[in-house]
């Protein structure tokens, strides 16, 4: 099981995001979820991020919308960076 780290940005765009997409909010609670589980599940496309991002991951919420972290595998923790659209996580 890992720790899920919730950085301030994060939880400031966490709250924006619920107001903006509330019929997410259960999908984003089952990611959250999964994560603290296995961030490794194939449905959650763990994926390495590249360029000024590097060393970073990202997880899919659903098509348009993502979520930036690190996992710390010997920690047993994942620190989550940032949540939006794709435009706003990479941008």
């Amino acid at each position: 099981m890992f720790r899920l780290v919730l950085t301030p940005s994060f939880l400031r765009k966490a709250r924006r995001f619920r107001t903006r997409h509330p019929k997410l909010e259960a999908r984003l609670v089952c990611v959250l979820q999964d994560l603290a589980a296995d961030p490794y599940q194939p449905h959650l496309r763990l994926h390495e991020l590249h360029g000024r991002f590097e060393g970073q991951q990202a997880v899919t919420i659903d098509y348009s919308h993502r979520i930036r972290l690190v996992v710390r595998t010997r920690a047993q923790e994942i620190e989550l960076l940032d949540i939006g659209t794709h435009d706003e996580v990479y941008g």
